[in-house]
């Protein structure tokens, strides 16, 4: 029976059967026994189901990939080691060299730095786009060799809201698909595969963990986007693959043809496969994700409001606060909340944002965010070190900017941290 998301936190992915163990059993080996070169044979001709090496594929990591794509409302999903390598491979999966792709600008810098350096030795092209452009200005990124388009359901560390309405209907009118990144709204407070998206990427390191225990990252596919209608932009999956024994993804899977090229290809040649022990992990904090997650955001929207009143900051940005420029999107997409990160300035500029950081009690000084305790970072010194001035303007990180992770704490414990910190400026 269908459920709502609170239950599917706790039930979606692994069903015990009489006898079975009732959590999700970790299946810590990295290879499997068979009774007959038969039977192994057919897994390697993708003939049959089942598991035969954890490089590729671990009981564990499908059950908890399950739950996932469950609570997402997608067809299949898969885990990786981190988030940079499930947004690589939902990228790659469908570009090779010579293609082209679009990306928001107003990314994670650790996805801007993959798409636009090191993709690009890969002879994969992106164009960067201020997502608030109009479609019209928007669709004159569209080349011929374009295969998808990608953003963020919240933007990290910028806190902008993708318009799913304008990028869905965008990339499908350019037949390619949409691919999201819903690490800071979680399955909890957005679907992006409801509103349009065809394709969803989560660092699983942030909320889904919750307690900074494991690095990861996650692929669901909604198996909603129709490969053969396009299949001179996508061979790879529409075309035969000689690597097993010519069979095309497309007609052979179906709607289960993008997870499983991604986890049969990518992953065989690639590796960044999730251990198990991570991913049991993963399963403990998603038993309290809807939990924590409307915690998150109650904290957040206190510190925002308190914030913006605060004579020493400069600016805050925050999709909760009616001050907001995203905050109707905010209302239309994520109407349930958005997240626990906020970002804003203080007054002095940079120097004074430092002094500020150096003397705080509670709040952690930390390349981390989405966790159960606060944690704070500047950004232009930190994750987005390695942009130009140039770059980071693009991406809309000014040289102020600080990212507030707003933890589980007692928001007013959190609040008289910044408030003796803010005293010291």
């Amino acid at each position: 029976m269908d459920t709502n998301i609170e239950t599917k936190c706790l039930h979606a992915g692994w069903t015990p059967v009489n006898g079975q163990p009732r959590q999700v059993p970790i299946i810590q080996s990295t290879t499997f026994k068979y009774d007959s070169s038969d039977d192994m044979g057919a897994l390697f001709d993708l003939e049959a189901s089942g598991y035969f090496y954890s490089r590729l594929q671990n009981p564990t990591n499908d059950f908890v990939a399950a739950k996932l794509a469950e609570m997402e409302g997608g067809v299949a999903g898969m885990l990786t080691s981190s988030g940079q390598a499930a947004n690589f491979f939902a990228v790659f999966n469908i570009c090779e060299a010579g293609d082209h792709f679009i990306s928001s600008s107003s990314i994670y810098g650790g996805t801007y730095n993959l798409f636009g350096v090191t993709m690009k030795k890969m002879g994969i092209e992106c164009t960067f786009v201020d997502q608030d452009l109009s479609y019209e200005e928007l669709s004159k990124y569209f080349k011929p060799n374009t295969k998808c388009v990608f953003g963020e359901t919240i933007t990290n560390p910028t806190c902008t809201v993708l318009d799913f309405d304008k990028f869905s209907r965008l990339a499908h009118d350019h037949g390619v698909p949409l691919i999201v990144d819903n690490t800071f709204a979680t399955p909890v407070n957005c679907n992006p595969l409801k509103l349009g998206a065809d394709i969803v990427t989560h660092s699983t390191t942030k909320y889904i963990d919750g307690h900074g225990s494991s690095v990861g990252g996650a692929i669901v596919d909604s198996g909603n986007f129709d490969w053969m209608a396009h299949a001179e932009k996508f061979p790879g999956l529409t075309t035969p693959d000689e690597s097993y024994h010519g069979l095309t993804y497309a007609t052979k899977f179906g709607k289960a043809a993008y997870i499983t090229k991604a986890t049969s290809q990518l992953m065989r040649d690639l590796g960044s496969i999730q251990g198990p022990q991570q991913a049991y992990y993963l399963q403990l904090g998603l038993e309290s994700l809807h939990v924590r997650i409307q915690r998150h955001c109650e904290n957040a929207q206190k510190i925002a409001e308190y914030l913006e009143k605060n004579p020493k900051i400069a600016w805050v940005n925050y999709p909760g606060l009616k001050s907001s420029k995203y905050y109707d999107l905010a209302q239309k997409y994520l109407p349930k909340g958005t997240c626990g990160v906020l970002c804003f300035g203080i007054k002095g500029g940079r120097s004074e944002s430092i002094k500020f950081m150096d003397s705080l009690k509670l709040a952690t000084i930390a390349t981390h965010v989405a966790d159960a305790k606060t944690c704070i970072l500047h950004p232009a010194s930190h994750t987005h070190r390695q942009l130009t001035d140039e770059q980071l303007a693009e991406a809309g990180v000014a040289p102020d900017l600080i990212r507030f992770s707003v933890g589980l704490e007692n928001a007013d414990d959190i609040i008289a941290d910044i408030q003796q910190a803010l005293d010291k400026i």
